[in-house]
């Protein structure tokens, strides 16, 4: 599946991201706040990365920039321990506050709802403040819990804020939109 956006293409990973997603990735503030990263992340953590296989139900995308490339990765993913699907995204560090984790986020949400998902969850290390901002901006809102939230780039378990959206009464605004949508 592919996504335009109005400054963004998401798409899926090809074996040979591997080295952008290395390089975009590894800073260490990217990394302790992701649940799965190892830190310090090694170029076969990038290649299994890019070699994940898709899921049509819970999609994962590379963020690209026209010529320039991979700056980032957003997905949905089935969390084990509320049996939800939630919503992850990072961005390589160079590119924030530039808007692009909402954007891309935003667009995410989109195909949450259309694939027919009605909620879906988020959640953000408390020490990371940026990333409830991008959840608000585009929608969600905060469940009130604070939980151990797991890390393997930290070595386990610190709080994270809680968030979740229904699509189901989800506006077009808030959700965003999926005309450019390609299914693959």
């Amino acid at each position: 599946m592919f996504h335009r956006t109005e400054r963004l293409f998401l798409r899926p990973a090809f074996p040979e991201d591997w080295k952008a997603v290395f390089h975009a990735i590894a800073s260490d503030t990217i990394l302790r706040n992701l649940a799965s990263a190892p830190m310090p992340y090694t170029a076969e953590e990038a290649r299994r990365f890019v070699a994940r296989p898709q899921d049509p139900w819970v999609p994962h995308f590379l963020v690209t920039l026209p010529d320039e490339g991979p700056i980032g990765s957003v997905a949905l993913s089935y969390d084990e321990a509320t049996n939800l699907v939630q919503l992850g995204y990072w961005i390589a560090q160079d590119h924030w506050g530039k808007g692009y984790a909402s954007e891309a986020a935003r667009s995410v949400v989109a195909i949450a709802r259309a694939i027919g998902h009605r909620r879906i969850t988020a959640s953000h290390f408390v020490d990371n403040p940026a990333s409830g901002r991008v959840l608000r901006k585009i929608g969600f809102r905060p469940t009130g819990a604070i939980q151990p939230g797991y890390s393997l780039a930290r070595g386990g378990y610190d709080p994270v804020v809680r968030y979740e959206m229904s699509l189901a009464d989800c506006d077009d605004e808030a959700a965003g939109t999926i005309p450019a949508m390609i299914a693959a």
